[in-house]
């Protein structure tokens, strides 16, 4: 059992931070969710919203925020292609302003600070596996670059708040993630194999297939976050969380096709411009200093994934999908009257 603290998620409604909020309020802690709901969803958090300790707000971390926190888990930005390309200046901002919006904030409160970073600022690697040593080959003014670009310079910003003013940090590069709520339309490969799939539509693969990826299960993901901001100080540097399985795209494709039962063909594409060739994590680091390496391996995890998007897709439109599936896999039903805690004053987009 942790101590209980008062605890800002930004990003928490969005895929990965909807789990975090639910793993933080079950240790006890009261959580405050913000969100400027941009990729986020509501449905991700209803479940929650019951919760005494649990409360809502509408905001954008590219505005500075005033609040009252003991420790600040910073995961807001657009994390597919298809989002963050949609406004790239936009993307830019909320990678470096919500930096230093939360960091301003963390050095205020004497606050620890954990940054969602990205397996992005290795660029297409000329390093395989990739070590946090490697400095990356990033295109710095590509179409991906907004995302990229945008999380390198937060880690610059979050490591120069260290060692200038002392704030207390934890930096994590997340590799491709996987699980229930994810957004359907995100464009990811493992939403779009999917929801594909389960249409019966063509899976499409991009160059030859043989592109390379590493997938994380979500559950996997938020038990190493939670260990990382619980490690002792010292564990400032950056630190890989991701699944060393390698697979293919193709590989990828033929087992969503084999799970879903689908008859859908495979289609071929164009590589889009910038597209990394191969992904894979140097775990090393995580495994020393945490103890930690993913316990959920691929096929298990499409099969949660899998249901999760095929009870989604066979929801009406006009009826909300409520309790999203929790870290145990337990869907939990909550009113559709539950209202969050809005506070819009600060939340426009900018």
């Amino acid at each position: 059992m942790h101590d209980s603290k008062r605890i800002l998620v930004t990003g928490g409604s969005g895929f990965l931070g909807s789990f975090l909020c639910e793993s933080l309020l079950a240790d006890g802690h009261d959580v405050l969710c913000v969100d400027n709901f941009q990729t986020g969803a509501r449905r991700n958090v209803l479940h929650l919203v019951d919760n005494p300790r649990f409360e809502l707000m509408r905001h954008d971390v590219t505005m500075p925020l005033y609040v009252e926190v003991d420790e600040i888990w910073n995961l807001a930005c657009p994390a597919s292609p298809i989002h963050y390309q949609t406004d790239p200046v936009q993307t830019v901002k909320t990678s470096v302003m919500g930096a230093i919006n939360m960091l301003g904030l963390a050095k205020r409160m004497k606050a620890k600070i954990f940054q969602a970073s990205t397996s992005e600022v290795y660029g297409d690697p000329l390093v395989h596996p990739q070590p946090e040593g490697y400095w990356g080959n990033v295109n710095p003014n590509g179409p991906r670059s907004c995302y990229d670009e945008g999380k390198r310079c937060a880690e610059t910003l979050f490591f120069d708040y260290h060692r200038q003013c002392g704030v207390n940090i934890r930096v994590a590069r997340i590799f491709n993630t996987y699980g229930p709520r994810m957004n359907p339309s995100d464009g990811r490969v493992v939403s779009n194999f999917i929801v594909q799939a389960l249409k019966g539509e063509p899976v499409t693969l991009y160059g030859d297939g043989l592109q390379t990826r590493s997938f994380c299960f979500v559950e996997d993901l938020i038990r190493g976050f939670r260990l990382l901001m619980d490690a002792p100080d010292g564990a400032e540097m950056p630190i890989n969380l991701g699944n060393p399985g390698e697979f293919t795209m193709r590989e990828l494709a033929e087992m969503v096709i084999e799970l879903t039962g689908s008859g859908s063909p495979l289609v071929y594409r164009p590589l889009p411009k910038d597209d990394p060739l191969q992904r894979k994590p140097d775990i090393t680091r995580a495994t020393e200093v945490l103890g930690w390496a993913p316990r959920v391996q691929l096929r298990e995890g499409l099969g949660h994934t899998i249901a999760y998007f095929d009870s989604l897709l066979s929801t009406p439109a006009t009826v909300p999908l409520v309790g999203a599936p929790s870290l145990n896999r337990t869907p939990v039903s909550t009113p559709l009257a539950a209202q969050e805690v809005s506070r819009r004053g600060n939340g426009a987009h900018v």
